[in-house]
């Protein structure tokens, strides 16, 4: 009997996990309610050695197998998502898709870049917490990338892409089956 009990708590929280997932990338790919509001920009960010308030430089560049790419501070790959309005001040990913997409945050005043064309600034989630945005667009990290430079997330569903240190979507469907 202890067995069976065993099996059939195991199952349950499997089947509550796969559950969770589920959820978690319907909320990525529905329109899901706005995550923030309200923005800040600087100036382009090529090359800027100035730091943040916390000392952290928030995007700079990395060397993928997608090649060179922007990167967070920890050189995890940042990502934008198509269900964003570019420049709206907003993020949609929201709920169990910002758990899987963690936003990347400021850690100061104005977020600093190295190696990144663009115009850097920033948005206010409803948490509170500051969003990076680069050209208007929030940016975002991918949970199922493990280490630093992974890019498992491209292409994930379709609306989730790297970013390059020009600030272009690098939206390549041959790079865009990983991550699943």
């Amino acid at each position: 009997m202890t067995v069976t009990a065993t099996r059939s708590s195991r199952t349950a929280g499997l089947l509550a996990a796969l559950a969770l997932g589920i959820l978690g990338l319907a909320a990525c790919g529905s329109g899901g309610s706005y995550g923030g509001s309200g923005s800040t920009t600087s100036k382009p960010a090529a090359s800027s050695s100035s730091s943040s308030a916390a000392g952290a430089v928030a995007l700079k560049t990395a060397s993928t197998k997608l090649g060179t790419v922007v990167v967070d501070g920890a050189g995890k790959t940042v990502y934008v998502f198509d269900k964003d309005t570019k420049g709206s001040g907003k993020s949609v990913c929201t709920g169990g898709c910002a758990g899987l997409w963690p936003a990347v945050k400021a850690t100061g005043g104005t977020p600093t870049a190295t190696g990144v064309m663009g115009t850097v600034g920033t948005i206010t989630r409803d948490d509170g917490t500051k969003q990076v945005t680069l050209d208007g667009r929030p940016l975002y990290t991918y949970s199922g990338d493990a280490a630093a430079g992974d890019v498992a997330g491209q292409g994930f569903m379709g609306i989730w892409w790297v970013v390059g240190p020009d600030g272009a979507v690098m939206s390549s469907s041959a790079s865009s089956s990983s991550g699943y």
